[in-house]
């Protein structure tokens, strides 16, 4: 390990000039050093770089396909999100309007023409496409077949989601006729089910002849993965089919809950190095313990994620939240190498569902003074902002309250996420592994599947308040379906499920801030309209577009 004894300030200098102009490949890492120390920081590659998650096999290239969309500006996350009532990207001045793409998004408003939406068709399809060249390989082990099927399985349920009648595509160059949604359902249970060797999901289930294993890499797809997957997927099993499958959902949470090697996140056993932390705010602490670790750029072992996009600022990009959320003046609170795009800021409703005390309160958002990586106050030095008395350079405040979407949202307005926190010295990709599925959501998704078979909420309650107990709330003597919605919304923030949920739950088209109650039609996004000249005539438009 190399130490650099001179001044932190003209270190950075330095530092932030080679970071910007020079690309860190792997290799030039190694040179550099492993380990890179500075008065305060250290940034150690080995920290957040997967190795210990990582899998020798002949599939990678179908499973880095993840990274495209899942975690990153303008395509899967970012309509999944901006859709709902989780975020905005509001117009603020001159920025952000882009062509009103993000407004239409926000205000159910979104046409066939939209950009968002044709990156999201585009990055679904190319990954299926890559996947069934990797099926067309010889030489694959039966466990390599059976995880890419699950995996392309995942992706044509993402089109099933967002998009509705799908085509079904399974061979490298082919087309197909366009297939219902409840065709799609049933091919992509069909497929999960042929990879864990049975034919329905059970409690008692045996599935030593499944040519899924039980390896617990999370960068790769194991039986608790697949069962995982077709929990989510039963519990949306009346929206997408029309028939409710509720107590399979339930069954198969249940099934991992029960027989994978997780845990919930504790205090007990999760604490990782806070690679975030600044030596001038005493209230950054050296580790971040339980659920804020599980986010964390080095949270690639965490014992309750099941199934994981792998993300490295160095060698697998893609994840840029702090660069869609924060304001250029962040930059200098955790020495990014270029100033943030201001875009995202939490609806102030979705910020208020958090009580006071809730651990995920604190870990999810960014409020209130933001402080350089000294200590010292950061100012807000946009043109267009200024103090009431018309001075400018307003004190960098986030604030939860948002005047508007548009055309003035205030720079400064909106909570900023922060769920996945950020690293010292990080480059426009960050290196926080995204959780495909962990632990919670089995937990929840029991919880719902036993409450919505029974038609008694209370079911959920023991369930429910296992998780509150983790944030560290009161637990529920009762609950209600609309405070159910809330706290999977608490719980999953910036994981791409509230679209999905809004729907199900029948309030995906209700009225909230700067949006009208929308029409039924747009729990289902348009198919693309290049998408549709492409198809020469195979391709039918959703109704109301």
């Amino acid at each position: 390990m190399k130490y650099y004894n001179k001044l932190f300030l003209g270190l950075f200098s330095v530092f932030a000039f080679v970071v910007a102009c020079t690309d860190l490949e792997e290799d030039l890492v190694g040179d550099f050093t492993e380990s890179l120390t500075v008065p305060g920081v250290s940034v150690d590659v080995s920290e957040t770089d997967g190795s210990s998650q990582a899998v020798q096999d002949q599939i990678g290239a179908a499973f880095e396909k993840l990274r495209n969309g899942t975690a990153g500006h303008n395509d899967y996350w970012s309509i999944q999100t901006v859709s709902s009532d989780e975020m905005q990207v509001g117009q603020k001045g001159g920025d952000w309007y882009d062509g009103g793409i993000w407004l239409d998004m926000h205000r159910h408003e979104y046409t066939p023409a939209s950009g968002p939406l044709t990156n999201t068709w585009n990055t679904q399809y190319n990954a299926i496409s890559e996947i069934n060249s990797n099926l067309a390989k010889s030489g694959l082990t039966a466990n390599e077949v059976a995880q890419l099927k699950v995996l392309r399985a995942f992706f044509h349920w993402r089109l099933m989601d967002v998009f509705g009648n799908v085509k079904i595509i399974t061979s490298v160059g082919s087309d197909a006729p366009q297939s219902s949604r409840a065709d799609v359902f049933a091919f992509v249970e069909s497929e999960i089910l042929e990879a864990l060797g049975v034919s329905a999901i059970t409690a008692e289930m045996d599935l030593t002849n499944s040519d899924l294993s039980t390896n617990p890499k999370k960068y790769r797809i194991n039986q608790y993965a697949a069962v995982g997957l077709l929990s989510r997927i039963y519990l949306n099993a009346e929206v997408y089919a029309g028939t409710p499958r509720y107590a399979d959902a339930a069954t198969a949470a249940g099934w991992v809950i029960d027989n994978g090697p997780y845990e919930l996140t504790s205090e007990a056993n999760s604490s990782v190095k806070n690679l975030a932390q600044r030596v001038g705010v005493s209230t950054d602490p050296e580790n971040l313990v339980g659920y804020p670790a599980m986010f964390a750029p080095n949270n690639q072992d965490n014992v309750e994620l099941i199934w994981t996009v792998p993300f490295d600022s160095n060698k697998g990009g893609g994840m840029n939240f702090h660069m869609m959320g924060l304001h250029q003046p962040s930059q200098f609170a955790f020495n990014f190498d270029s100033q943030p795009w201001n875009g995202y800021q939490t609806l102030e409703a979705f910020y208020n569902s958090y009580e006071d005390g809730d651990v995920r309160k604190k870990s999810n958002f960014l409020v209130g003074q933001q402080y350089s990586y000294s200590g010292l106050p950061l100012s807000d030095w946009a043109a267009d902002d200024y103090n009431p008395d018309g001075t400018k350079h307003l004190p960098l405040n986030y604030t939860p309250e948002i005047n508007e979407l548009a055309p003035n949202s205030i720079r400064q307005s909106g909570a900023r996420m922060y769920k996945f926190s950020h690293a010292q010295f990080e480059r426009n990709d960050k290196s926080n592994d995204f959780p495909i599925l962990r632990l919670s959501e089995m937990y929840l998704n029991r919880a719902e599947g036993l409450a919505r078979a029974a038609g008694d909420w209370s079911l959920a309650l023991a369930d429910v308040n296992i998780i509150r107990e983790r944030a560290k709330v009161s637990t529920y003597s009762s609950i209600t379906a609309a405070e159910f919605l809330a706290e999977r919304g608490r719980e999953f923030y910036q994981e791409s499920h509230r679209r999905t949920d809004l729907i199900r739950f029948g309030k995906y088209n209700d009225a909230w801030f700067e949006k009208s109650a929308s029409a039924d039609y747009k729990t289902l996004m348009p198919i693309p309209t290049d998408a549709i000249i492409a198809s020469s005539g195979s391709l039918k438009q959703n109704p109301g577009y």
